[in-house]
Parts: structure tokens; sequence; C-alpha cells
């Protein structure tokens, strides 16, 4: 039995939200896409097209529960984020 990829698993994935860079380049090896790491800066534009789309996510596509869960994988990317 093969295992999942890292990006899969709790071992790609960054405690405090998103992927970390084993997790990216796990992602990049099965798929071929490129990720880059969240940012912070909010002149960026790939921080204003993330923020609307998870806040969107958030509120549509979770429960009431993990919506507002602070330790929801949802909600600490959106703080990873700065959103």
């Amino acid at each position: 039995m093969t295992k999942s990829p890292a990006w899969q698993r709790s071992e790609g994935k960054s405690p405090s939200g998103g992927l970390n860079a084993k997790g990216r380049a796990s992602y990049h090896h099965e798929t071929g896409g490129t990720l880059k790491a969240p940012t912070k800066d909010v002149k960026n534009s790939r921080h204003h097209s993330f923020c609307a789309r998870m806040e969107g996510m958030r509120s549509k596509l979770t429960n009431h529960k993990n919506a507002h869960d602070p330790e929801s994988r949802i909600n600490k990317a959106l703080r990873k984020w700065g959103c």
C-alpha cells in the first residue's frame, strides 16, 4: 500500500495553517502545480484574492462550529495570510 502524498498528510501541513515547504514540494511533484508561500503583504494581489476566496469558503462551505473555531484549518490559513 502506498502512502498518500505529504501535502495530504500532517507532515506536509504547517501547524499554524497552510502547507509547509515539504507539502508544497509534494504538491508540485504530484500535480505539476506551483504553490507559493503565504504572504501578509496587503499590496500583493495574491493576498487580496486569497482572502476574498477564503472568507467566502469559511461562511459557505463549513459548518457553524468550524467557521468559528480558531483551531480549524481554514481559520489558521486566514490568520497565516493576515486576513
